[in-house]
């Protein structure tokens, strides 16, 4: 068994255990006889993959305004409190990293200590940057300390410390840690992609809240993207008639495109609950909302939101001829389970009636906690994202630029290129609206106010489910789309609904007394379904919550009480808390 691919679920019993910066190690792992040469550093190490990086329930954490699903977030809904403790502030894997970097020098081979410590320092800073997304500023602990040191009661460091001090570390571990490609562990292409995802979120977030020197970081996630684009040796994946679909479903992780997966096997019993998550009426009943689906363009390129009516047609309607990867994400007309039949949506699985299929293999793994497909945490269409984003965030975006990155997303589903100057000519109207989008986009931009809106439209599409809206929208400053409706589907009526047009029925909507129907699925509308308009319009999720997002506080989370009693009051609480 290779040892790469069962890091994520068993811990080194080497390891560490402490839980927070003030415990002390085991006896049992001395630094004088320990970390002497590379397998040790290794097997210590091991532990880093499975304290830092997300499980696959992450996915669903992440639902914004896009993935809506029971219950909504408190972060959505409005309804977040200060805790007393927990809530994000822990430290226990810091300590762990800083403890390996203050004792690799007992290795003797100069290469492998730099190697492991460009691994421990590419971990912290993807742990700074976890915390500094939540919290903003927040103490940045370089080295090991003792229960008795005043220096756990520090002050809160600056953003831009913490930024920079990330951006070192990842230099660190760009410079020495290795090239050779391997999904399940972390390498230079993964520190350069994690130097990417940073500079963009700093870059960005500075930019529309306003905070200055935004352009530093912008440059830094071009010349990561640049230099792991052109040198990396990643390609998207491109087999089959359905790519993008298949890329997800899919037991091992497809390191043409995938740069570090984070690994599950039904034979180590190290499995998730994302299909059921998906094909369940006990498990939050995600769907995508209406507004995220109207992002999907046509299969010719037009802005579905232009054609006359699109708010109201109907499932099998409204789907006709979109962007191949909303028929490779949901199910729709003509969809076929992976080793099944065919399978129409299914408004008890789905809350907005928009069934999610990504990441769903065959009907067997529908079962609780069945699934163990390798959940990607980077991969090269991201970084071509970023890469996008930040030039045309910086103002230096061309065609060719695109061409690289956004036309390659486009080309994998056969989807017509992107043009830098019909976009910025004609700026997307729907994701503008304050109501549906990001009109701060025109504030913020006079070159490439059109362009940005469509790598917006394209990053949400591609990387819809993979943990990634919540931050996007919280670094746009566009937390007020969290108030608006969460709508579904469109149902002009009630009675019997072919929802995959084959000629049978899915879905009987009725009021009153249940109709005789041949459908498969019975809602009775007002208690099983809302509907927008009573007895029609789209289907209503959560509309009995009045949802609120204070411009003031919400875009970072609360520090619990307890911490800052314990510091005698040295940490200060985030603005509006």
């Amino acid at each position: 068994m290779n040892l790469t691919k069962i890091i994520w679920g068993i811990s080194s019993v080497l390891c560490l255990v402490s839980c927070d910066l003030d415990k002390v190690p085991l006896a049992t792992l001395s630094p004088e006889t320990y970390f002497s040469n590379e397998e040790e550093l290794r097997l210590y190490s091991n532990k880093f993959y499975e304290d830092i990086v997300p499980s696959a329930s992450s996915i669903f954490s992440d639902r914004a305004d896009a993935i809506i699903s029971t219950p909504l977030n408190t972060e959505i809904s409005g309804q977040r409190t200060v805790p007393a403790t927990g809530g994000g502030w822990s430290w226990s894997a810091l300590r762990r990293i800083n403890y390996l970097l203050e004792n690799s020098h007992q290795a003797d081979d100069i290469a492998v200590r730099n190697e492991y410590d460009a691994l421990a320092k590419f971990f912290r800073a993807y742990f700074y940057f976890e915390k500094m997304k939540r919290f903003g500023d927040v103490p940045w602990f370089n080295e090991v300390l003792g229960s008795d040191d005043e220096r756990l009661f520090k002050p809160r460091d600056s953003r831009t410390l913490i930024a920079d001090s990330i951006m070192q570390d990842l230099d660190f571990a760009i410079a020495y840690l290795p090239t050779t490609k391997d999904v399940y562990r972390v390498n230079k292409w993964t520190a350069l992609a994690l130097k990417s995802r940073v500079g963009l979120f700093e870059g960005t977030f500075r930019k529309y809240h306003g905070i200055g020197d935004a352009e530093k970081y912008l440059q830094a996630c071009v010349t990561a993207s640049e230099e792991l684009i052109d040198n990396g040796g990643y390609t998207l994946y491109t087999s089959g008639s359905a790519p993008y679909r298949d890329l997800f479903a899919t037991s091992d992780a497809r390191g043409q495109e995938i740069i570090l997966a984070r690994h599950y096997s039904a034979g180590l019993n190290l499995t998730h609950n994302v299909q059921n998550t998906s094909n369940s009426s006990t498990v939050g009943r995600p769907g995508l909302s209406r507004s995220f689906v109207n992002t999907y363009l046509t299969n010719g390129g037009l802005r579905f939101t232009d054609l006359p009516n699109y708010n109201t047609r109907e499932f099998v309607q409204e789907m006709q001829n979109r962007d191949p990867r909303l028929a490779q994400t949901i199910r729709t007309p003509g969809y076929t389970r992976i080793g099944g039949g065919a399978a129409a949506p299914n408004l008890s699985f789905a809350l907005t009636g928009y069934h999610l299929i990504k990441y769903s293999m065959e009907p067997q793994y529908d079962a609780y906690n069945s699934s163990f497909n390798d959940m990607p945490l980077f991969r090269i269409a991201e970084t071509y994202l970023n890469f996008a984003e930040a030039k045309a965030e910086l103002g230096t975006l061309n065609q060719a630029d695109l061409n690289k990155s956004i036309n390659l997303l486009r080309t994998r589903v056969s989807m017509p290129a992107l043009n830098l100057e019909q976009a910025n000519a004609n700026p997307d109207a729907y994701l503008l609206d304050a109501e549906t989008g990001f009109p701060n986009v025109a504030q913020k931009n006079t070159v490439h106010t059109g362009v940005i809106l469509e790598i917006r439209r394209e990053r949400g599409i591609e990387l819809v489910m993979e943990g990634h809206r919540y931050y996007d929208i919280m670094r746009w400053r566009a937390g007020k789309l969290f108030e608006k409706p969460f709508l579904g589907m469109y149902f002009s009526r009630l009675g019997d609904f072919d929802l995959d047009g084959n000629g049978s029925i899915d879905l009987c909507l009725y009021q009153g007394t249940r109709p005789g129907s041949s459908a498969s699925l019975f809602m009775e509308v007002g208690k099983d379904i809302v509907l927008s308009e009573g007895n029609k319009g789209h289907v209503l999720a959560h509309g009995n919550i009045n949802r609120t997002f204070d411009e003031d506080k919400d875009y970072l989370y609360p520090i619990p009480t307890e911490e800052i009693n314990l510091s005698n009051k040295i940490l200060e609480q985030n603005p509006g808390w």
